[in-house]
């Protein structure tokens, strides 16, 4: 229990002290200096998804986004969400919104540094992320070794125990085995991650679309059935935020630093803006220019956000966030059930969570793998695909306060070595911007 309590005290700390004022200082520059590049073009991120590219690559740009929704779409936007109106109130999910608008922004950056210094394996692959450009960008190797690492942590506790500890929750409840899920679970996973990134992109290309679509498209229905419900949310949203009331009197009060650090731990979790794996992703891609991958990916954030905003709506509508007894999944699972007035509500969340943990196991086995693959070299870590899996079964056992902990740490070790290589590279990825930005005018005139 003391351990418990320390380890949350420590992560609420950090995102205080260290990523709050970070994501702040360095998502305000980027912004300003890319002019407001996650807003301007957000259009052309759209239309680069569809843009055919024969250029050099393992994976389409489509399927390289679709691996990355695979992983942003993920428990995070679910049971993320009730833990964080249970922890930090309805003011969490404005404060989130904020992080991930300039979370766009560096990770707009990231996956620009991702490509630019990615480099191709003797297999024709082609590997990049924040470890690379850390040792060639910057020659601070042993930064890279601990960003790797720091991500090997992340891939097993956010992307193996997180998302498996928030599916047995309700199967749980239902009088399934936790451990024969997981098992099958286990198995199924094994069935794409040992086929590497191609595979991962191919499933995801289909997988993604479809659960997305389930999962909003129910949720817009029960918003729909609660639309009297919806302007007073976002008012209680906005309150609980800034504390009207306390901060009249000069201090901000205590609840508004936990909607605060809370929105950030659970934006960072949901979107992955800035800890990294997006540009380990993005780096397969087929790429004509690095702009044009840091573009393309400003569409998932944005996705991302729609569907954190539709659960937190829904938990907010329905007063699920207001029960005492409920937790994680199930609190969620209650408010579509009491909303659409059906327990079918229920079986939805239910399918889309399972579909929603499943790809983002897959994402982060794999870049868990090219994190290894960056410390032992391609042969000894294709290892780590079998010990992913092993490990899946164990989280059915580990309690959920401290996998959601110890998550929370590894995505916040992640982002602070991260943002050292975007900040000190920063003045390139504005220059290349610029410059591409130059040259797609003068391409436009001579049409």
């Amino acid at each position: 229990m003391f351990a418990k309590e320390l380890l949350s005290a420590f992560n609420h700390s950090i995102t205080l002290f260290a990523i709050f004022p970070a994501i702040i200082c360095i998502g305000l520059y980027l912004t300003f200096k890319l002019r407001c590049i996650q807003i301007s073009h957000l259009k052309r991120s759209f239309e680069y998804l569809t843009k055919k590219d024969t250029n050099e690559g393992s994976i389409s740009r489509f399927g390289a986004i679709s691996a990355v929704l695979s992983g942003n779409f993920g428990t995070g936007n679910i049971s993320g969400m009730a833990i964080a109106l249970s922890t930090g109130g309805p003011g969490a999910l404005v404060w989130m919104w904020i992080m991930v608008f300039l979370g766009s922004a560096i990770q707009y950056a990231s996956c620009v540094l991702g490509v630019k210094f990615r480099i191709k394996t003797d297999k024709n692959e082609y590997v990049g992320g924040p470890m690379y450009y850390l040792r060639d960008g910057l020659g601070y190797r042993n930064m890279a070794i601990l960003f790797s690492l720091f991500t090997i942590f992340g891939a097993i506790s956010v992307g193996n125990f997180a998302q498996i500890n928030s599916i047995m929750l309700p199967l749980q409840k239902m009088g399934w085995n936790p451990l024969y899920c997981a098992i099958g679970i286990a198995g199924m996973v094994a069935l794409v991650t040992l086929g590497g990134i191609q595979r991962l992109a191919s499933f995801s290309s289909i997988i993604v679309p479809f659960k997305a679509a389930l999962y909003l498209g129910t949720g817009c229905i029960v918003i729909a059935l609660n639309y009297d419900k919806v302007l007073p949310a976002f008012q209680i949203m906005f309150q609980h935020a800034f504390d009207f009331s306390s901060m009249a009197g000069g201090v901000m009060g205590a609840g508004v630093l936990r909607a605060m650090t809370t929105g950030f731990d659970r934006g960072l979790f949901a979107t992955d803006a800035g800890t990294g794996i997006v540009p380990i992703m993005q780096a397969s891609a087929r790429s004509a220019h690095p702009v044009v991958d840091g573009i393309a990916t400003l569409v998932a954030p944005l996705m991302v956000m729609i569907v954190c905003t539709t659960t937190g709506l829904i938990l907010i509508v329905t007063d699920a966030w207001l029960e005492p007894n409920l937790q994680s999944t199930n609190m969620v699972i209650h408010a579509f059930s009491h909303g659409l007035g059906s327990p079918v509500g229920g079986y939805i969340v239910i399918a889309a969570l399972i579909l929603f943990a499943y790809t983002t196991i897959l994402a982060w086995s794999y870049c868990g793998e090219k994190a290894l693959e960056f410390l032992v070299g391609p042969e000894r870590a294709r290892w780590f695909r079998y010990v992913f899996v092993t490990l899946v079964p164990v989280a059915s056992f580990l309690q959920m306060d401290v996998i959601w902990s110890l998550a929370d740490t590894a995505i916040s070790c992640m982002l602070l070595t991260n943002l050292v290589g975007i900040t000190l590279l920063s003045k390139g990825v504005i220059e290349s911007s610029r410059q591409f930005k130059l040259s797609d005018q003068k391409a436009k005139l001579s049409c």
